[in-house]
């Protein structure tokens, strides 16, 4: 293959190559039946688009709709291309890219946040530090014991990123994360 052609049968090569990949929000309504989150997630395995982050939840129960939070990465046109993709799932109501949408809107990303489960063991002066940290972090203990603290945390990914690294020196032995929740700033809906 010549220096002038492309590939073919993957999306990623419809792209510029000035084009850099970036992580997008995605956010997606969808009836809230079985089989809809594997067709979805379906989509991006079956393609080989890489899901950094799922959350999935009922949100209008009378409606017996969900919502679906997916954090992707790609180039922008990948990312309009799975967006279209998406849409045209029969059960998919709305697919909002909330990082676009800010960014239109004059922001830089969408209100994203995460909550954490850090289970941390430790005795002594480690204890006292351990303590004092997570109270830094504002993480709420939820369990302890004479030999363990779990902490609730909830921020920015960025921000639980810091405490399980902090956490890690003084006895972390457990990490649950839920995966992002996000929604636009302003007075308009999804």
């Amino acid at each position: 293959m010549n220096a002038h052609q492309q590939p073919t049968g993957s999306a990623y090569f419809i792209a510029p190559e000035t084009a850099k990949a970036e992580s997008h929000t995605l956010s997606i309504l969808v009836n809230n039946e079985p089989g809809v989150l594997a067709r979805v997630i379906g989509l991006f395995s079956g393609r080989g688009y890489n899901i950094e982050s799922l959350t999935v939840s009922e949100t209008e129960h009378e409606a017996h709709l969900s919502r679906i939070t997916i954090v992707t990465r790609g180039t922008p046109t990948v990312l309009e291309q799975i967006k279209a993709q998406l849409e045209r799932i029969v059960p998919v109501h709305r697919v909002v890219d909330l990082t676009v949408r800010a960014r239109d809107l004059g922001q830089e990303r969408p209100i994203e946040r995460e909550v954490a489960l850090v289970k941390v063991v430790g005795q002594g002066e480690r204890r006292a530090e351990t303590l004092r940290l997570a109270d830094a972090f504002h993480a709420k203990v939820v369990d302890a014991t004479v030999e363990h603290f779990i902490f609730e945390i909830t921020g920015k990914s960025s921000k639980i990123d810091q405490f399980v690294a902090i956490m890690k020196p003084l006895g972390l032995i457990e990490v649950c994360r839920t995966g992002i929740a996000a929604m636009n700033r302003g007075p308009q809906g999804m």
